[in-house]
């Protein structure tokens, strides 16, 4: 099922690429993070694909915009996630 669902949103207009990790399995459900990449993503198309693939979206944990991309720097509370 992710590598389809990876090839489904990897065909979305303006998508160049798709990286999904599997992060937790239980007996029911599988918990991903995927990190799309791309120009003029259709926010409302990916959710679509996702649930059509049997998903849903729990969160959108960064979006980063603009022409220049940013790298993210460690801050302090990245750190006390550490602990």
């Amino acid at each position: 099922m992710v590598t389809e669902l990876a090839l489904g949103l990897s065909e979305l207009k303006g998508v160049d690429g798709v990286n999904i990790t599997l992060v937790e399995i239980d007996k029911e459900t599988e918990n991903v993070k995927i990190t799309i990449v791309g120009d003029n993503l259709d926010y409302e198309e990916i959710v679509r694909t996702i649930e059509e693939f049997g998903g849903v979206v729990h969160s959108i944990d960064m979006v980063a915009a603009g022409k220049k991309i940013i790298e993210e720097s460690e801050t302090p509370q990245d750190r006390l996630e550490e602990f």
